[in-house]
């Protein structure tokens, strides 16, 4: 994430600021109406089980374009199906891995256990992937801006765009074509496939160079876009939170919205049941086991902050599906009780799992001793339905998904043409780190333009990425194995949006301020290697944050609760 002097500002809801009396009137309100609704944690600095502060939240939803909405929502299915295969192509993971597991202990930990399932069989072949594609706006984009036909690693950034776009890739064809020549048989196939792809990625530059075109002429004439598309950040593939708590953001500015006479806005808030699609996934998973006593086993940390999160997902199934038991334990818990039985069902006591959803287990801190890792072992061997199964948990780490990014992959794990052109769109620049040459080059380009940049090991939850100027040191610290455990990412630029952010303690009233946003797309997946049998997107959830801070995660104390509010065009002002 950056922005600067010149970053561009999604017009508002409503026009902000609010008169200090009604605005003090109204967080209070806000406040108390969280509480009361489940959009609450448990502080991290004056614990209690016995108590709840709100979420941090913001007071108005804050806008996003609903064109780049329905995109996402629409692209989610798509994204699904390509995890779910990468999860299940052994080739691919254990290649793209090879370095990482060499210098990363905790990936190599979980990818060792994934060897050993192979080795034996999976008990279980169907998996259950409850997915959150995380996307930023980009007012920079490839698509349509001039910075952004940013050159691959290594290649020098004083060439001349133009030159870049019909040059580079019609050398590379007609070195295709003379290569044809004297040639027969397959290795001429081979060649004439080559000079194809080559001629794709020439009309691709040719498209970029246009948009940007007519992009500069758009800027010349005086007329600025906020942004022009919106770029994945990450894929995550356990743990994916705030099923409730996205839907339960809403809640609260749809509240605020009407106590400031507003309702007629309302209907600018997308439908959002990420709460009942991701919990009904994992129904779908224990109908597929078919033992109507099985229960569903939740994986927790030792001590749950996000507690409204996980239990609303509890209470749900529990109201709707009543005849369906869920249990919550911990790893160290899973290796005191756990056990296989006669057909390799796990069971805990007497009772009988039939999916296992991991809140946990995403970070070394989690496994404090060789017993929990134990206990995933256990897990990933029995014949319950694991949301996620240790192949999806590895097809998330980063390393898999810049690997994703790569040319020509995807052709690996889709086949349609327009769905791989759909999903390439939306990966932002993502680099190795390898000791090789790439990697190399990667390596050189961060130290000479570290404000381009964000450096991400292979962890989830937050609070691990390097920012900027403090990428060389970090980088300099490592030697070139270890490297190989992180990898390079494209800072994404988002616009602005104004607004009021309210925190536990913090200002009454609320002083307005610069934020950024992150769009969660949900999606749940289930099948095995051969088939899919359920497919579909599942909800949203918005993380707002301030726009000098890096790191936005909620359950982390450094983003807000929020949800978008569509608006159909970015140079509109707003409406009273």
């Amino acid at each position: 994430m950056s922005s600067d002097a010149n970053t561009p500002v999604l017009r508002n809801c409503i026009r902000l600021p609010l008169p200090e009396d009604e605005l003090l009137e109204v967080t209070a309100k806000a406040k108390d109406y969280a509480i009361m609704h489940g959009a609450a944690m448990r502080s991290k600095t004056a614990f209690s089980p016995d108590s709840l502060n709100f979420a941090p939240f913001v007071l108005v939803p804050s806008s996003f374009p609903r064109k780049e909405f329905e995109k996402a929502v629409a692209l989610q299915p798509i994204i699904n199906r390509l995890m779910h295969n990468v999860a299940h192509d052994e080739e691919f993971i254990t290649t793209t891995l090879a370095e990482t597991i060499k210098v990363d202990e905790f990936t190599a930990n979980l990818f060792n256990i994934y060897r050993k399932v192979l080795a034996h069989g999976f008990t279980q072949k169907i998996s259950l992937g409850m997915l959150r594609s995380d996307l930023m706006l980009e007012s920079g984009c490839p698509e349509l801006s001039p910075r952004a036909l940013r050159p691959a690693a290594g290649e020098d950034r004083g060439q001349d765009a133009a030159a870049v776009g019909r040059g580079g890739a019609g050398t590379a064809a007609a070195t295709a074509t003379a290569a044809a020549a004297g040639t027969s048989g397959k290795e001429k196939q081979e060649v004439e496939e080559e000079e194809k792809r080559a001629n794709r990625k020439e009309e691709h530059r040719e498209i970029q160079l246009s948009r940007a075109t007519k992009e500069r002429e758009r800027r010349a004439a005086g007329i600025h876009s906020a942004y022009c598309c919106w770029k994945q950040v990450e894929i995550n593939t356990i743990a994916s939170g705030f099923g409730h708590l996205g839907p339960a953001s809403k809640t609260i500015q749809r509240f605020v919205l009407s106590e400031l006479g507003h309702a007629d806005k309302l209907h600018n808030m997308p439908n959002n049941k990420a709460l009942s699609g991701l919990c009904d996934g994992m129904v779908k998973a224990w109908d597929i086991y078919a033992k109507p006593k099985a229960v569903i086993l939740f994986i927790i940390e030792d001590v749950s902050y996000n507690i409204c999160d996980q239990r609303f997902h509890e209470f749900y199934i529990r109201e709707t599906y009543p005849h369906i038991k869920v249990l919550r334990r911990t790893l160290t818990e899973v290796h005191r009780e756990g056990k296989l039985g006669l057909g390799k069902e796990l069971l805990l006591g007497n009772q009988e799992v039939a999916v296992i959803y991991f809140r946990a287990g995403y970070e070394p801190g989690h496994y404090h001793s060789q017993a929990e890792w134990d206990a995933r072992y256990l897990m990933e061997t029995s014949l319950a339905i694991k949301c996620p199964s240790i192949h999806y948990h590895l097809a998330g780490t980063k390393k898999v998904q810049q690997a994703l990014a790569q040319p020509a992959v995807l052709e690996r794990f889709i086949n349609d043409p327009e769905e791989i052109k759909a999903v390439g769109k939306i990966f932002t620049g993502l680099y190795s780190l390898d000791d090789n040459e790439a990697g190399n080059a990667s390596y050189e380009m961060a130290l000479r333009t570290p404000e381009r940049f964000v450096l991400k090991p292979q962890r989830e939850g937050g609070g691990n990425n390097v920012y900027g100027v403090d990428i060389p040191d970090a980088l300099k610290r490592m030697s070139r194995v270890e490297r190989s455990a992180w990898i390079l990412m494209d800072l994404i630029h988002p616009p602005l949006t104004k607004g009021y952010m309210v925190r536990p303690g913090g200002d009454m009233p609320p002083q307005i301020v610069d934020m950024v946003s992150e769009l969660g797309i949900f999606g749940v997946v289930i099948g095995d290697a051969e088939h899919i049998v359920h497919n579909y997107q599942a909800g949203h959830m918005l993380r707002t944050k301030l726009s000098t801070a890096n790191e936005g995660g909620v359950a982390a104390g450094l983003g807000a609760l929020d949800s978008p509010y569509l608006i159909d065009s970015d140079d509109d002002d707003e409406e009273n």
